[in-house]
């Protein structure tokens, strides 16, 4: 039995039989293109083949540098933006206790993790040294560069801090840095100060990066299994390897995606029923919003949590506009459960549920609401997942991350380059009078005077 399984047969009224044999040619050719390298961005395809030949001397250092996190530190900072930190953050959400960093260190064995570099916000920043106090702590610092503004920014003031506490020596040991190989303002700075480094490679892009030292390093010092995320990949790198489409999910799910865009679905909702699965969604979304929304192509990406969020836009789903499909990440074992108790006064009116577990209600939910906007012209794809563990995170990565990239190529787009995000960043720069700028900067005043 297959850990991930996709079902699409609550889409079956828009997704055909005739509708999969169309795109058959366009499926093989994607196929073809990514694995003889033949496609647009093959540079980025080193995540491909990552779970079989990585690194197995920096595997073996990931693992030593987070037992010396675990024993010198209470917390550990994670900077990073984007792929360089969501993919860590998922993990550590989706594998440990909802309220990880609240319980008691005793039961929870390793240091609190938090985030940093992922905003540009003084209150965050400060609220987080309340939260850090007195206690050691270390920081792991994920930039290929070492100028992204959000991170860097908060760097700068993280290892200020660090040096002023410890001495720069002592902090020198307690700066991680996951960088580029050779070049790079953080791999000089890292060089120059002796800081543990770990090698972002040049063919992965960051929103492929997760299962790379990029989160390793991180997840490992959450206390999770590493060598079981990179079983779980290397499966799937495998599974997932298959040509003909009905023996691999992610290439059917790429499929599925594709028909219904053509038919008039051009937003799709990643829906969890586990508040655990709320940070994958987010990682989700960069991968196919950067991936594919470019040359005025792709499907938009958002993510919902249910049954919460049943409460406040479940009615424009059921009755809006029919430009959505759903996607339902569906865990087939809880982590924990728990029964509904019998009570005698029955006030709340639910004894018809007593002696039933939580999650086999939240599975009813589930089932309630697939039934009412499928009825509701609203298709749903289901991805059932066996349980929330390192195995299937590895698994789930890998399947989304194959998917992502055929679906690109049969778009006829790049999905590994993101050329829009810099334009934000020229206007930033010009706008903050980074020097080389003064000519965009003068003419972007002229156009927000009065704003």
């Amino acid at each position: 039995m297959k850990s991930i399984e996709l079902d699409y047969s609550n889409a079956k009224n828009f997704i055909s039989d005739e509708d999969i044999k169309n795109l058959l040619p366009l499926l093989k050719n994607a196929h073809d293109n990514l694995h003889t390298g033949n496609g647009l961005g093959s540079d980025y395809l080193g995540w491909m083949d990552y779970p079989i030949n990585y690194d197995k001397d920096e595997f073996e250092i990931i693992k030593k540098s987070a037992k010396k996190i675990q024993n010198d530190s209470d917390v550990l900072i994670v900077i990073g933006i984007g792929g360089s930190y969501l993919g860590t953050r998922a993990a550590i959400d989706m594998l440990g206790h909802n309220f990880r960093n609240n319980i008691d260190k005793k039961e929870r064995r390793t240091p609190e993790i938090y985030y940093a570099g992922n905003n540009i916000s003084s209150s965050y920043i400060l609220d987080l040294f309340d939260v850090i106090g007195d206690r050691d702590y270390s920081i792991n610092i994920i930039s290929k560069s070492g100028t992204t503004t959000e991170p860097a920014i908060a760097f700068r003031i993280f290892k200020d801090h660090l040096e002023k506490k410890y001495g720069k020596e002592e902090a020198s040991k307690r700066i991680y840095a996951t960088t580029d190989a050779k070049k790079g303002a953080l791999k000089q700075l890292s060089d120059k100060k002796g800081y543990e480094q770990f090698v972002i490679r040049d063919d992965i892009g960051g929103r492929y990066s997760v299962i790379t030292p990029v989160g390793l390093l991180p997840i490992a010092v959450a206390g999770f299994n590493i060598d079981m995320i990179m079983e779980g990949n290397k499966d799937a790198r495998e599974e997932y390897m298959n040509e003909d489409v009905y023996k691999n999910d992610a290439y059917m799910y790429a499929l599925c995606r594709m028909i219904l865009e053509q038919k008039g679905k051009d937003i799709e909702l990643l829906v969890n029923y586990e508040p655990q699965l709320q940070t994958f969604s987010e990682w989700w979304k960069q991968l196919f919003a950067e991936s594919h929304g470019k040359n005025q192509k792709g499907i938009y990406p958002s993510s919902l949590n249910y049954s919460t969020d049943l409460h406040s836009v479940g009615q424009y789903i059921q009755d809006g506009k029919r430009i959505m499909f759903e996607t339902v990440l569906n865990v087939k074992k809880p982590r924990k459960d728990l029964k509904i108790i019998l009570d005698e006064e029955n006030l709340d009116k639910l004894n018809y549920m007593a002696n039933k577990s939580v999650d086999y209600v939240n599975h009813k939910a589930l089932e309630g609401a697939m039934l009412a906007h499928t009825d509701g012209q609203v298709p749903n794809l289901m991805i059932n997942i066996e349980r929330l563990d390192e195995y299937n995170f590895g698994k789930l990565i890998y399947f989304f991350e194959k998917a992502c990239a055929i679906n690109g190529y049969m778009m006829d787009i790049n999905p590994f380059d993101q050329p829009g995000v810099e334009d934000y960043k020229t206007n930033m720069f010009a706008l903050l009078g980074k020097p080389g700028y003064e000519d965009k900067s003068d003419e972007l005043k002229e156009r927000i005077k009065g704003i």
